[in-house]
């Protein structure tokens, strides 16, 4: 999946590619964060966005005699134009997304592309969805592996149950989207930068009680819609508590290197209460009473445990918030973990310790017994480690091919053998090398 945007904030022009991580690095205030809430907002609400024609003849036959059937080869084959027309629709909603005034985006433009192969796995894969109420399911839907035609069947008596006939289209049309486009376009869940402040405030959040379900209905807000829905999740807590992820389910040892990560566990007591239990110790704490690297992780921690899904994308907003060097390197490993899951994860990030510690899981990653042997005494697991092709880094930075003011989103090499070029960080830190050689050596010469 590539992204392209123009005139987005400080971003003059960049395109970027989603891997199983992405990391986009980079100075204050360079477009790291635009990129991000853009990325967030599409894929919050992409099937809203994406339209085609139904034939009314198909609506009407399902209407009167129960049934129907619709070819979904043509919608594959104009698949591109069709997201391109969303992606356009998208763009003229930015204002609401990012809760700011429409002229700043004017000239903006947003846009995803997909290669025309891959969207052909829709025909290879079985699709199958009742919609409607738990109890009483309205509609049926079902396409066979390999066969082109999606079936949609009535399930109610429309001389018993009542059903607006205008809903029909949009089930539809839902469906055919989901169909073509689900499979490239992940869930997404984000941590802003600002979740440490929403962890200590959250029941005094007025927040959204009820997310909107068309980008039509988000109206003005003070905040952006990436903010809205991190603190909207921190202020549900106590029933996201109530859920098992397929990582508590499965892979309980991801909850264990996370809880090594805070030094204990979150809490949801009896009275919806959230505390924080250090480990080897009785107390409980509350999240004002906790560290603010508590604070900074308790949504990514409830994430985990109680509703993440593989396929997911974990898009988290500078990591490293209130981390120890230390837990820095940790949360790094973690994401590879994930990574190794099915879940992608997406960040940006100023911490040289995270992006150095991703050179080291690429670089043990290699059948070579002295590797081995590194990773043995320094206690890496296999489970961490990754290879450098799932790896896009991105610099957000002024672009050296152009004039003076084009900021953009450069790419960085990512090496099997060396891992990531981050020449973001590596300026910084040579000319610290420098002054402090100077500093130490200076008066020799």
């Amino acid at each position: 999946m590539k992204i392209n945007v123009e005139n987005l904030g400080v971003l003059k022009q960049a395109e970027f590619e989603l891997g199983d991580i992405t990391l986009i690095c980079g100075g204050n205030n360079t477009g790291k964060t635009y990129a991000t809430y853009a990325l967030f907002g599409f894929l919050y609400r992409w099937n809203h966005y994406l339209r085609d024609s139904i034939p009314k003849q198909k609506i009407d036959e399902l209407w009167n005699h129960g049934i129907t059937r619709i070819d979904i080869k043509p919608y594959i084959e104009k698949a591109n134009e069709t997201l391109k027309s969303g992606c356009q629709r998208y763009t003229q909603s930015l204002p609401r997304i990012f809760a700011s005034k429409p002229a700043h985006f004017n000239n903006s433009r947003f846009r995803i592309e997909l290669e025309q192969d891959k969207l052909q796995i829709a025909i290879d894969r079985a699709f199958e969805r009742k919609v409607g109420p738990p109890i009483r399911a309205i509609f049926s839907l079902s396409k066979a592996k390999r066969e082109n035609n999606l079936v949609i069947s009535l399930l109610f008596d429309k001389d018993e149950t009542p059903f607006p006939f205008r809903l029909i289209k949009p089930v539809i049309q839902y469906s055919i989207n989901d169909m073509i486009f689900g499979p490239h376009f992940p869930r997404p869940f984000i941590a802003s930068a600002e979740r440490t402040g929403g962890a200590i405030f959250r029941s005094e959040l007025s927040g959204v009680e009820n997310l909107p379900w068309t980008p039509e209905d988000i109206g003005p807000s003070d905040y952006a819609l990436p903010i809205t829905v991190n603190i909207d999740f921190i202020r549900k807590l106590e029933s996201v508590a109530k859920e098992d992820s397929f990582i508590a389910k499965e892979h309980p040892q991801i909850l264990n290197n996370f809880s090594d990560i805070i030094g204990g566990e979150y809490i949801a007591d009896d009275n919806d209460t959230i505390y924080f239990h250090p480990s080897r110790e009785k107390t409980k704490l509350t999240m004002g009473e906790s560290s603010s690297a508590v604070r900074s992780l308790l949504d990514i921690g409830f994430y985990l445990r109680n509703s993440a899904k593989r396929g997911d994308l974990l898009m988290v907003d500078e990591p490293e918030l209130n981390l120890h060097p230390e837990n820095q390197r940790r949360i790094a490993r973690l994401f590879a973990r994930l990574v190794n899951l099915g879940i992608k994860v997406f960040i940006t990030t100023h911490s040289d310790y995270i992006v150095k510690e991703l050179n080291t899981l690429i670089m043990l990653n290699h059948n070579k017994p002295h590797l081995k042997q590194i990773a043995e005494q320094e206690g890496y697991d296999q489970s961490e480690l990754i290879t450098a092709e799932k790896i896009k880094m991105y610099i957000a930075e002024k672009s050296r091919d152009q004039p003076e003011n084009y900021q953009t989103l450069v790419k960085a090499r990512v090496d099997p053998e060396l891992g990531i070029e981050a020449r973001s960080f590596d300026e910084t830190i040579n000319k610290m090398n420098e002054i402090q050689a100077a500093i130490v050596w200076g008066a020799d010469e």
